[in-house]
């Protein structure tokens, strides 16, 4: 009879946790998952997209980069936490979001977002708002002061980002029109890439552009970087599925054909126009690949992201010839080109391989409620031109106003001896 009734307690004792244990949502499998997706995503980064550009530019420019990468991440991190995250996902009105979660407010190790800890959500996300305007950085490279680099990464990230962010994921106006964007086709790629060609426009050319050759310096370094890309990408497009599911195997699945498939096209077009391949056009190819299929990887199927990565390859090769050999544009490392229009074209794309009619091309099933092809390719396209104003318009006006205060450009003799002794006081490469 004693043992009857320490059993009886016993069972009492463990009620609460078992009714718990029915009750708690969370998901440990996707917790997992995204934890690790977020580390890919700013290994992208840092040190991806660090060593990617790094390499691009000449060698006195190198420590240049490196460092306003390094700054960016570390300046949009404490703004995530002041304010953006809760402004960019709290709830608010369909244009931006409120200021409930301002300094995290009412985040806990208990709160969650979709079955995951919102602390990790939270942190997902802040990975994107870094890497979306490091991107830009490769527009004004070798010649942006690095104050007015920080003071407009800064204030883009907050007046054209973040409510673009709350527009396509939030809640806002665009999610509910039913705007396909997976992983970021609109809210990184267009809005990085259009913000690079305004600032490369605002800045004007650097010196010597167009009349010799501004080789990059270390090819080594740049295959490095965009090996690192390639591979962080897959956190990027498969962890936006929020879930360690089919969704985001798929995501994986068409984000590694179409940078394959962009990288093979990239390279036999440079092979056949100019007679021989190189290895910055094969790891471009692959980028604008990956830049591309972002915005669709979640909406499309194998055949899909072939084909996606076969129109980035083409088209993407030609507008970086367009850009820069035709129109004398200086985006240095040919941000617009390959984010922008690789993220408008995959926007576009979205609305069409979402069809689950297409059989293989489409990813089945995300898009049974969509009621035409037609009808979607409408608010892709309402999607990408709002995008684009907006983000021409802030950028331009942001631009404007850091020059007022503080200037853009270093001077002539800066230039020429190159940012990283003029802005920092230090040498990429000491050949003692």
């Amino acid at each position: 009879m004693k043992f009857k009734w320490l059993h009886f307690f016993s069972a009492l004792l463990w009620l609460p946790s078992l009714a718990f244990a029915a009750d708690e949502p969370l998901n440990s499998a996707n917790t997992a998952w995204v934890l690790t997706s977020t580390a890919l995503v700013l290994f992208m980064t840092l040190p991806g997209l660090s060593l990617f550009y790094g390499g691009l530019v000449r060698s006195k420019n190198v420590l240049s980069v490196l460092m306003q990468c390094s700054a960016i991440t570390a300046i949009v991190s404490v703004l995530w936490l002041i304010g953006l995250y809760s402004l960019a996902f709290s709830e608010g009105n369909s244009f931006i979001g409120g200021i409930s979660k301002f300094f995290f407010n009412g985040i806990n190790k208990a709160s969650l977002n979709n079955g995951i800890p919102e602390t990790v959500f939270a942190m997902f996300q802040l990975t994107f708002a870094i890497i979306t305007p490091a991107l830009i950085v490769g527009a004004f490279a070798e010649r942006m002061k690095f104050s007015a680099m920080l003071i407009f990464s800064a204030l883009w990230v907050v007046l054209v980002y973040t409510p673009i962010t709350h527009w396509v994921w939030g809640g806002g106006w665009l999610q509910n029109m039913g705007l396909l964007d997976f992983a970021g086709g609109t809210v990184v790629h267009i809005t990085a890439g259009v913000a690079a060609l305004v600032a490369a426009l605002v800045m004007g050319k650097r010196r010597g552009f167009a009349d010799t050759a501004l080789m990059p310096h270390n090819m080594t370094m740049t295959v490095t970087g965009a090996g690192m890309l390639w591979v962080g990408w897959y956190g990027f497009n498969g962890g936006s599925a929020l879930a360690a599911n089919g969704d985001a195997g798929m995501a994986i699945l068409v984000t590694h054909i179409s940078a394959a498939t962009a990288a093979l096209v990239w390279m036999s077009l440079e092979w056949i126009k100019y007679g021989k391949p190189s290895v910055l056009g094969i790891v471009t190819g692959m980028v604008a690949g990956l830049g591309t299929v972002t915005g669709a990887s979640g909406y499309v199927g194998p055949a899909g992201g072939f084909v996606i990565g076969l129109m980035a390859g083409l088209v993407c090769f030609y507008a970086t010839n367009l850009i820069k050999r035709k129109l004398k544009i200086d985006d240095s490392l040919d941000v617009f080109p390959v984010h922008g229009v690789g993220g408008i074209l995959g926007t576009l794309l979205a609305g069409i391989f979402a069809s689950p009619e297409l059989g293989i091309f489409s990813g089945s099933g995300f898009a049974k409620d969509i009621s035409s092809m037609s009808a979607q390719m409408t608010v892709q396209m309402i999607g990408v031109i709002a995008t684009i104003v907006y983000t021409a318009i802030l950028t331009w006006g942001i631009l404007k106003v850091v020059e007022m205060f503080v200037g853009l450009r270093v001077s002539q003799e800066e230039e020429m001896q190159g940012l990283d002794i003029t802005q920092h006081e230090e040498r990429g490469y000491d050949y003692l």
